[in-house]
């Protein structure tokens, strides 16, 4: 075998590796995701002589409201689930109406994405926090829930202390830096959606009274779905690495072989 029969073959070994990291690195910013709200602070470290800075970002805190069918939940167990939040409040005559049949749709159109495209949809959780929950108890909840079609499993209509209620949608949720500070912190009406991440990081804000932000809200959703953690390795990455073994023993193989044809042969006298 020649020395460019040789430099081919090892070319098409390492072919594929050098694809993938080609293909990471000239398209690991083409997806513009979601922006992230609230930086809480930086961590700046060094690698290989480098400063690197990390943001550190706000997540949301753990409270414990009651859900629709009597269940305690946590904010904290829903950690891993991409979250679509809202305020509204069962006797209100004009915009929460609207903003539970948007909310429903929405449902609607993950449950037929499950089934025509065969993905997970389970990560997404709904929640719509009642502002008025002095009247708004868990039977009122549920029928209210039952009357829109709600699906109990990924939408929960949520109920507490006013007060927890409140301080939730004032200092988690931050509502009055998204309605230009206006929001009355005796009584909140207000059209948003909240899209949080796994993390319990606030991914964006919608008007859930808007076409083309429904729109932009489920664009965000897929991306979110599709959102890789920085601090996992690669599936594709580690599946490359696990082969290198294979790679090394075949050139090794292909070096020896070589060596050993283009000795020359002893001549007879």
């Amino acid at each position: 075998m020649s020395q460019k029969a040789l430099l081919g073959l090892c070319i098409v070994l390492l072919l594929p590796v050098a694809s993938y990291f080609i293909v990471k690195t000239v398209s690991k910013d083409a997806i513009a995701m979601p922006r992230k709200y609230y930086p809480e602070y930086t961590v700046d470290t060094v690698i290989r002589g480098k400063q690197v800075s990390d943001t550190v970002w706000y997540e949301l805190a753990n409270d414990t409201f009651t859900n629709q069918l009597g269940k305690q939940i946590q904010i904290d167990d829903l950690r891993g689930k991409i979250i679509i939040a809202d305020f509204f409040f069962t006797r209100c005559p004009s915009i929460c109406p609207y903003l539970t049949r948007n909310m429903k749709d929405l449902q609607d159109a993950l449950r037929l994405k499950d089934v025509t495209k065969r993905i997970d949809t389970t990560f997404v959780q709904f929640l719509s926090f009642s502002v008025d929950p002095e009247r708004d108890s868990v039977p009122v909840l549920k029928q209210y829930a039952d009357r829109y079609g709600v699906n109990h499993d990924v939408w929960w209509l949520l109920t507490g202390p006013k007060k927890k209620i409140y301080d939730f949608a004032i200092n988690e949720i931050k509502l009055p830096v998204q309605d230009g500070g206006t929001v009355d912190t005796a009584f909140i009406h207000t059209e948003k959606f909240a899209l949080i991440d796994r993390k319990g990081i606030i991914r964006g804000y919608y008007n859930g009274l808007d076409t083309a932000a429904l729109s932009r809200l489920a664009e965000d959703l897929t991306l979110l779905m599709l959102e890789k953690d920085k601090k996992e390795s690669s599936p594709v990455l580690a599946e490359l690495l696990s082969l290198w073994p294979i790679y090394l023993i075949v050139i090794a193989a292909v070096a020896i072989f070589v060596t050993i044809a283009r000795k020359p042969k002893n001549k007879k006298s």
